[in-house]
């Protein structure tokens, strides 16, 4: 009689992603068994999910990537070089929880050291497969992003809408660090700072003095001031933006990167809003300013520059072709830079890191003045 093998193989865990107006799309669980709640929001690049998921401006947030698979590259090793990650945005997985509709088990790649799923499971975020993501963008997109949360059965949990909170002070380092040992002094006011801004920085001659989000940088001397990209609302910022004031009645030079770009506009007196679902992804084109020459960009950010409130002295620098907001800023007299986008960031891959080229330019013709 012929003998049947029993499978001991235990049956997927499934969970739903619910969104605040009653919309349920069901999953099969690969990440930590853990409900999660924050705001869902969608990222239309190809590849970089390990960067996505570590970029610290995705905190409080639900990614829903929309390339049908991921993890088929794996996930690579921490590694470290100069204090700095060499492959990661920051030191954690940022994101509250992950939606895709296919995850890859098996990953190949020369610099892989562990599938996506174990590094979720290490890191205790949730992540659901199996989800009709193509269905749930096209509802973002219409209607907006949205509260949302992964729930698993017996583990009921409450909507949470990050932008009601400073986020900025989670992500921000806690104590001051400093890098490199160049001739001109750069503090990076850390609001969810991506290491990638570092490498680029430190690139040029130039020593880096990374200070929390809230520090005084009355206490310091130095030759530029660069704020880097983050979380949430910048209105929630307040020190930081008092802090910004202060630097630009110094008249240092001075770079801002994404909410940086947002900070910058609040301190110099212009208004900030809410994106209907925002820019994430890897191919947001914008448009100089004052010629045709256009370059496609890496974002992630759902709040923008009302571009009617900047003051007289300030030009807009950059536009987003696909809907016309502002990327970026400049002021006519004085060395103040920002940018909505990540020039620090490799869709191109080169193609806007002139931007820390015209940054150091100020500085260096600044501190000759001095």
């Amino acid at each position: 009689m012929a003998a049947f093998a029993v499978s001991t193989k235990s049956p997927p865990l499934k969970a739903r992603l619910i969104l605040e107006d009653g919309s349920v799309f069901e999953g099969i669980s690969f990440g930590y068994p853990a409900s999660r709640a924050g705001e869902v929001v969608f990222n239309t690049g190809m590849v970089g999910y390990p960067e996505a998921l570590t970029d610290p401006s995705y905190f409080g947030q639900i990614l829903v990537l929309t390339y049908p698979l991921i993890g088929n590259y794996g996930v690579p090793a921490n590694r470290q070089q100069n204090g700095i990650l060499q492959h990661f945005e920051s030191r954690r997985i940022q994101v509250q929880g992950l939606i895709v509709a296919s995850d890859s088990e098996e990953f190949s790649h020369w610099n892989s050291y562990r599938s996506l799923s174990r590094w979720l499971q290490a890191q205790k975020v949730p992540a659901l497969s199996g989800v009709d993501t193509r269905t749930l963008t096209r509802k973002l997109r219409e209607k907006g992003t949205m509260l949302g949360k992964i729930e698993f059965a017996n583990q009921p949990i409450a909507f949470y809408d990050p932008d009601q909170e400073n986020l900025v002070r989670k992500v921000s380092i806690r104590r001051v660090r400093t890098y490199g040992e160049g001739r001109f002094r750069i503090v990076l006011l850390d609001c969810g700072c991506k290491e990638n801004i570092l490498r680029n920085l430190l690139a040029h001659d130039v020593q880096v003095i990374r200070v929390p989000w809230d520090y005084d940088l009355r206490q310091l001397e130095f030759d530029g001031l660069v704020i880097s990209n983050g979380p949430g609302n910048p209105k929630m910022c307040r020190k930081a933006i008092l802090q910004i004031r202060q630097v630009m009645a110094r008249n240092r030079p001075m770079l801002g990167i994404c909410l940086g770009h947002q900070l910058m506009a609040l301190a110099a007196g212009a208004n900030t809003f809410k994106l209907k679902y925002g820019h994430r992804g890897q191919n947001q084109p914008v448009q100089e300013k004052g010629n045709h020459r256009c370059f496609i960009t890496s974002q992630n950010h759902g709040f923008a520059v009302d571009i009617h409130t900047l003051p007289d002295d300030w030009d807009t620098w950059f536009i987003n072709l696909n809907d016309g907001t502002n990327e970026g800023m400049r002021h006519r007299e004085r060395p103040f830079l920002s940018v909505q986008f990540h020039p620090e960031a490799s869709p191109g891959p080169v193609d806007t890191r002139f931007i820390f080229d015209a940054f150091m330019e100020m500085v260096q013709e600044e501190h000759s003045h001095r």
